[in-house]
């Protein structure tokens, strides 16, 4: 499982060394391939196999015949590229993805459970909830 924000840096060549924590909740049987998705928000998701699988599947299963499945399978499957993962723990994050997401050098690696998220910093600041009330208020109203 993957938890917690890390403040990262994109080296010149749009490599991202994943820090070691991320790093070390990557399945070990995954190897050192991972999938990245443009993902919502204009942010990026990078999964584990196994995790993209589970995702893959669902969309697979949808309905060719049926035009709005079909363009969601289309939009999802467009979106997604393998990367591999160097023996450093370093990334290469395509440019049609950092354009995506608005990456520069500065960027914010959160873990969310299955998947990890990668932002540009006033982006996530822009998608996250600040104030513990209003996260408090949420969770009451969506985990009670």
């Amino acid at each position: 499982m993957f938890n917690s924000q890390y403040e990262c840096k994109l080296d010149p060549k749009g490599r991202l060394v994943l820090p070691a924590k991320i790093k070390a909740a990557i399945p070990e049987a995954n190897g050192s391939t991972l999938m990245l998705r443009m993902a919502e928000d204009k942010c990026l998701a990078l999964y584990p196999m196994v995790e993209y699988k589970k995702l893959e599947n669902q969309v697979k299963s949808l309905s060719i015949n049926n035009a709005e499945q079909r363009m969601l399978q289309r939009s999802f499957f467009i979106s997604s590229v393998e990367v591999e993962l160097d023996s450093t723990g370093r990334l290469l994050l395509p440019k049609l993805y950092q354009s995506y997401a608005g990456l520069e050098k500065d960027l914010i690696v959160v873990g969310m459970g299955s998947r990890i998220e990668i932002w540009h910093p006033e982006k996530y600041l822009q998608n996250i909830i600040a104030d513990p009330a209003d996260l408090s208020s949420l969770m009451e109203k969506y985990l009670s």
